[in-house]
Order: structure tokens, then C-alpha cells, then sequence
């Protein structure tokens, strides 16, 4: 499978860059998966998971409270106002989701949309 450079930044720097297989991130208008080779666009980012597949196939999932992603052919880049990354060992994995669950709730979005986002984060630790 063809791999995209995928960056995650927030205003403290850069949490994520690789690359990797695939993204699926919560766009403003619902979810939307991206591949490498996708057709150009820039959408806004709701509250929500950022859902990424490695070139290992490992997945590894961003909580973000909202921003903007500007894809193209070769990268896919996500500007977030706020970004926990929700990988690790149990111990840093259970610190990180409740990191991510205080993110999501301060976040400027619909009850709805924070619910559905913090149910997607309580989900990983299983």
C-alpha cells in the first residue's frame, strides 16, 4: 500500500510526523477517511479522534478539539487547537485518556459531538 506523510500540529509543535498508510479524521462535516493519492482539499476539524494506520499497521489515535486539515497527493497536514495522543503502556494510556476526555469536554463543540468523540476515547482502553 502506498504510504502519505501525515503531520499533526498544535501551537505547542508537533505531536505526529510520519508516515503512514491511512487517516480518518473528524471533519466538520461528518468523518473522512484519507489515502495516499487523495484529491485536494481543506476542511475544518470537529472535536473527535483522529484515527491513524502506520506503515506497520499499528493504530494509533489523536483526540483533537477542533482545527482545520489541508490534504494533498503527497501529505496530509492537521493544524489542531488541542491534541493528546492516545498510545503507550497502560499506565501512560490510562493517564492520556483522561487527558483527552478534559480536552474533548472543554472543547466548543455540540453535546453530541463531544459525547460521540469521548465514547470513541473510552473505547480504546478495551
Amino acid at each position: 500500500m502506498e504510504l502519505m506523510k501525515l503531520e499533526i500540529v498544535t501551537p505547542n509543535g508537533v505531536i505526529f510526523d510520519d508516515e503512514v498508510k491511512q487517516v480518518t479524521v473528524p471533519g466538520g462535516e461528518g468523518e473522512f477517511g484519507i489515502l495516499a493519492g487523495h484529491a485536494t482539499v481543506v476542511s475544518l476539524l470537529d472535536t473527535g479522534v483522529i484515527s491513524i494506520e502506520r506503515k506497520d499497521n499499528r493504530v494509533v489515535s489523536v483526540a483533537v478539539n477542533g482545527g482545520y486539515v489541508k490534504v494533498d497527493e503527497e501529505k496530509t497536514l492537521c493544524m489542531v487547537d488541542g491534541a493528546v495522543a492516545l498510545s503507550g503502556d497502560d499506565t501512560n494510556l490510562a493517564k492520556a485518556i483522561s487527558e483527552a476526555k478534559e480536552l474533548l469536554e472543554k472543547a466548543q463543540s455540540s453535546s453530541t459531538t463531544i459525547a460521540a468523540a469521548i465514547s470513541k476515547v473510552e473505547s480504546i482502553k478495551k
